[in-house]
């Protein structure tokens, strides 16, 4: 999951829902929080949809600072090869189970036509999802990039509570900050300027509940003067 599916969240459609994809007749594997599911440079014999938990994808740049890649949720699959390899790392943030696909099935004919249209679907959405989320890395604020990621969260996996929505955040601050291209600190401030500003409210570190949901969309677009 990258934090924009469409430059400003016009298009609705293009953000889907987290769905848990059914794992009947399926071969499947659980992880614990914090083991590893690859590595990066590993050979990249299977592909994987997660069927329920979430996921952390990160690379390790040259200088040795880290960048998350991406956030795995249900209905997300992960471990497309890059020359026949993994191209990140990928570790569970709370325990995870993934249906577990044979790379050399799905590039043989006789694999199943109606997996490997979904998986090219999600290898699509993965492009288009990488490609906006360099332009939102490259051109949006602190506060309008959060604003972004709180929103695709809201979307995918927000829980009604009330007239409002609640959404479970079992990544750190410091991991949004390397996903968002940020300080730990800035994300703590932004945080807490949106809660000041009554746009979210914070209920435990890991639970954010969004308060207004139009004032975090204008933030988003840069729209909130």
């Amino acid at each position: 999951m990258y934090v924009t599916s469409s430059p400003d969240f016009n298009d609705d459609t293009a953000v889907i829902p987290a769905r848990k994809p059914s794992i009947a007749r399926q071969a499947t594997i659980t992880i614990k929080p914090g083991k590893h599911l690859f590595l990066e440079d590993d050979p990249a014999g299977l592909i994987y949809e997660v069927a329920s938990g979430v996921l952390r994808l990160t690379r390790i740049m040259e200088d040795g600072r880290r960048q998350v890649i991406a956030f795995g949720y249900p209905g997300d699959t992960v471990g497309f090869p890059s020359n026949g390899r993994y191209h990140t790392d990928c570790d569970a943030l709370v325990p995870t189970t993934l249906i577990v696909h044979r790379r050399s099935d799905l590039e043989s004919a006789k694999g199943d036509p109606e997996l490997h249209l979904r998986l090219l679907r999600a290898a699509l959405r993965e492009i288009s999802g990488m490609q906006d989320h360099f332009m939102m890395l490259g051109r949006k604020s602190s506060i309008e990039k959060l604003a972004s990621f709180l929103l695709v969260l809201s979307a995918r996996v927000g829980e009604p509570l009330g007239e409002y929505t609640q959404i479970a955040l079992p990544m750190t601050r410091a991991d949004i900050a390397d996903f968002l291209g940020l300080t730990t600190e800035t994300i703590s401030r932004t945080f807490t300027q949106l809660r000041k500003s009554q746009i979210i409210a914070i209920d435990h570190v890991n639970t954010v509940v969004i308060l207004k949901p139009v004032g975090l969309r204008a933030i988003a677009q840069g729209d909130s003067d």
